[in-house]
């Protein structure tokens, strides 16, 4: 059925619920796994003018969230292969996590996204948007949300 899935994931309570779920459906399907982290870029436009940050205090920030993420993506590799799931790592810089989860999908291969949703509802959801909802509502890959 599916041969490579993509497990987007951030490391909050859901998504490692969710990086369970797609290591015992890769298992059970036999299919191959890229685990995704997506590091944001620090925002130095949002503090133009207003805060000074130096290059290198900017460099060293964003390399705390990129070591961060590949710390994350690297334990989900190390759990798929205890459970026997052929897994690679994979992070994307960008501040548009469903677009670079999509890109992702295509640059691997990938046949399912893997995520998970926070559920949020009312103002919150229309805030802070849906990550979850744009990649359900814009990929080409079919998509797995667990909550």
């Amino acid at each position: 059925m599916y041969k490579r899935i993509l497990l987007a994931t951030d490391d909050s309570r859901l998504s490692r619920k969710a990086e369970k779920s797609a290591i015992a459906l890769a298992a059970s399907l036999e299919a191959g796994l890229v685990v995704l982290n997506v590091v944001p870029d620090y925002p130095v436009s949002f503090f133009d003018g207003s805060v000074s940050v130096s290059p290198q205090d900017v460099a060293r920030i964003e390399q705390a969230w990129t070591d961060k993420g590949q710390a994350v993506v690297d334990a989900v590799v190390a759990a798929a292969a205890k459970k026997g799931v052929l897994a690679r790592a994979a992070l994307a810089h960008s501040d548009r996590v469903a677009d670079a989860i999509m890109a992702a999908a295509r640059k691997h291969k990938c046949d399912l996204i893997v995520m998970a949703s926070h559920g949020r509802r009312g103002v919150a959801r229309v805030l802070l948007g849906s990550e979850t909802q744009h990649v359900l509502t814009h990929s080409t890959v079919p998509v797995l949300v667990l909550r």
